[in-house]
């Protein structure tokens, strides 16, 4: 396989430990450039690693905390204390365990009507970043349908794009969700997936290699404008796909 963006290495560890590197990375350099660094969280078994790491030292003090504003890309219509939530993930796996200011945080509403959550969460990403947002960085995953963040097969991912943010219903999972739209995630300066485990080479061969069918593989949708994507992988993930340069 070759493509462009795409980095592999020998397990999960190691997709969790670029990914910690790769948000330290960028935080730094947005700091460096504009005194803040924006990034939109994802969910998942691989973030959250890649998470727990930044709170282990020499990574909880390699950012300056307070110059950092954590958003996220989707969420479950949960409450923010439900063991499904991103929030909830993310502030045990980290957000409470480095020095962020509580004000930096910003979740998505699970809890109330999913419409009015996301016209919200719409609100305060124009309020904090203008139209169309601007994220420094921007994390994804790939769920074994195709779907990225909350955008689902079986509708246009870019539907109502100019949202910004909308309740999705997953009925593979009988659940409203809130979701980042293509609008915001294009705009950004990276964005990066991460992909791990044989659960996940079929899909991964399809988005990257096969046909371009957003509707049925909505990860396909992804391409920032600033060109910056980057696809970190494990072997296992990389194994329907042919080795590297094939």
């Amino acid at each position: 396989m070759n493509v462009p963006g795409v980095q592999v290495f020998d397990d999960a560890a190691g997709v969790a430990r670029a990914l910690a590197d790769t948000i330290l990375a960028a935080g730094q350099e947005a700091i460096a450039r504009n005194g803040a660094f924006r990034i939109a969280l994802s969910g998942g078994t691989t973030p959250r690693a890649a998470y727990e790491l930044l709170a282990l030292d020499p990574d909880r003090d390699a950012l300056s905390w307070s110059d950092v504003f954590v958003y996220f890309g989707d969420e479950r219509c949960v409450p923010p204390d439900d063991e499904q939530s991103n929030y909830r993930m993310a502030r045990n796996a980290f957000l409470d365990r480095v020095s962020i200011p509580p004000s930096n945080i910003h979740r998505m509403r699970g809890e109330i009507d999913p419409t009015q959550a996301a016209i919200e969460y719409a609100r305060s990403l124009r309020d904090d970043m203008g139209t169309p947002p601007q994220f420094d960085l921007i994390l994804l995953g790939l769920g074994p349908d195709g779907h990225t963040a909350s955008l689902f097969p079986g509708s246009p991912p870019d539907e109502d794009a100019q949202a910004l943010v909308r309740a999705v219903y997953s009925k593979s999972q009988s659940q409203w969700r809130i979701t980042i739209t293509p609008e915001v995630i294009n705009a950004a300066r990276k964005v990066v997936f991460a992909a791990e485990g044989t659960a996940k080479a079929a899909v991964l061969k399809t988005v990257l290699q096969g046909p371009r069918d957003p509707e049925k593989y909505p990860a396909q949708v992804v391409a920032p404008n600033s060109g910056n994507l980057e696809w970190l992988v494990d072997k296992a993930a990389l194994s329907f796909c042919g080795p590297p340069g094939e």
